[in-house]
C-alpha cells in the first residue's frame, strides 16, 4: 500500500518493489509509467521535484495500477495507450496490444512505396486498434484505406485512433469476417492474424494468455487456421500487381507460402524483425514486383459489396 503521505521518490520505490517480488521484468520502468499515468504527469514533470508528497487520490489511484500490474495485467491495458511508429494509439481489452514486431509489415510495404500507385487502395484485415492502417496512411498521403474487424469493439476503437491521428477521411471501417465480404479489389493487403496453436495459448506470458482477446491469439489446432482462410480471400481481392503483406508466426514462413501459393499467390519476399525473426511474408499475384494500379477510384466501405454480403457498417459519429 503507498501512503497519501509519501513522497513521489518513496512511492516509485514502493511500487518498483511490489512489480519486482511479482516477477515482473522491468519493475522501475513499469512503475514509473503506471505512476506517470495516476499523477497525469509528463515524464519530465515527474521527476521534476521528486520529493513532493502524493495525495490521497493520487496514491489510491497509483496503489490500484500497480496492484493489477503485479496480477499481470499488460501496461497498455492499464494506460489505455501504446506506442506503434511513433504513433499513440489508444487500446483496450477488445484489441491486441500492438507491437514492434508488427512495425515489420509498415517497413516492408513502404519498401515499395515508389511501386505504388498514386492514391493507392488498402485493405488491413483484423484491424484491431487499426495500428498498421493508420501507420501507413501517414506515411502514404495520397493513400486512402478500409479496415475490417470481427469486433464491433476493435473497429469502433479504430476508427477513433484513425481520426486522433487526423486521418478520418481516408479511412473507412467495417465489421466483417475477415475478407468474405468484400467485393472490391486493392494495391495493398496487410493482415495480422491468429498464429498461436490453440493448445500453446496456456503457455503464454500470463499478460497475453489471460487478459488479451483469446478470438485475436487462437489460429487453430496448429496455428493456421487463419492463413487457410485468408489465401484465397486474398487472391480474390488483390488488384493485379497488388502487394500483401502478412504477419508470421516464428518458424511458419514456409507452411504459410505453401498455403498462398495454393491459392495462386507467389511469395515475392520476406522480411525479419529485429530478433531476425522472419516476421513478414510478401506476396502477389505475379512475379512482377511493380504494383499496377487498376484505376478508378477506392470503393468505401458502403460501396465495396459490403452491405449485399452481410457485412455491418459502423459509424460512431
Amino acid at each position: 500500500m503507498i501512503g497519501a503521505s509519501a513522497s513521489r521518490a518513496a512511492a516509485l520505490g514502493t511500487a518498483t518493489a511490489e512489480l519486482r517480488a511479482a516477477g515482473i521484468d522491468a519493475p522501475r520502468r513499469d512503475a514509473r509509467l503506471l505512476m506517470q499515468h495516476a499523477l497525469g504527469l509528463s515524464p519530465e514533470a515527474l521527476l521534476a521535484d521528486d520529493r513532493l508528497p502524493l495525495g490521497k487520490d493520487e496514491a489510491g489511484r497509483l496503489t490500484a495500477l500497480v496492484h493489477r500490474r503485479a496480477a499481470r495485467e499488460p501496461i497498455a491495458y492499464l494506460t489505455g495507450r501504446r506506442e506503434f511508429w511513433s504513433l499513440e494509439f489508444a487500446v483496450d481489452r477488445s484489441t491486441l496490444v500492438p507491437r514492434p514486431e508488427s512495425e515489420t509489415l509498415v517497413e516492408a510495404v513502404l519498401a515499395h512505396a515508389p511501386r505504388l500507385p498514386v492514391r493507392p487502395r488498402l485493405l488491413d484485415l483484423g484491424t484491431g486498434t487499426g495500428c498498421l492502417l493508420v501507420a501507413l496512411l501517414s506515411e502514404l498521403p495520397g493513400a486512402v484505406g478500409l479496415g475490417i474487424d470481427v469486433s464491433a469493439s476493435a473497429v469502433s476503437l479504430a476508427r477513433a485512433n484513425a481520426r486522433r491521428h487526423g486521418l478520418g477521411e481516408r479511412a473507412s471501417f467495417a465489421v466483417a469476417d475477415w475478407g468474405a465480404a468484400l467485393a472490391a479489389r486493392f494495391d495493398v493487403v496487410v493482415s495480422n492474424p491468429p498464429y498461436v496453436a490453440t493448445p500453446e495459448l496456456v503457455s503464454l506470458a500470463p499478460e497475453i494468455a489471460c487478459h488479451e482477446p483469446r478470438t485475436a491469439l487462437a489460429g487453430g489446432a496448429d496455428g493456421y487456421e487463419c492463413y487457410r482462410r485468408l489465401a484465397p480471400q486474398i487472391a480474390r481481392l488483390l488488384a493485379s500487381g497488388g502487394l500483401a503483406a502478412i504477419e508470421l508466426g516464428a518458424g511458419m514462413a514456409d507452411e504459410v507460402r505453401s498455403l498462398f501459393a495454393a491459392s495462386g499467390l507467389l511469395q515475392i519476399g520476406r522480411r525479419r524483425d529485429l530478433s531476425r525473426i522472419e516476421r513478414c511474408a510478401l506476396f502477389s499475384r505475379s512475379t512482377d514486383v511493380g504494383i499496377r494500379s487498376q484505376g478508378g477510384d477506392f470503393l468505401p466501405a458502403e460501396h465495396a459489396g459490403l452491405q449485399k454480403r452481410g457485412c455491418k457498417l459502423r459509424d460512431d459519429g
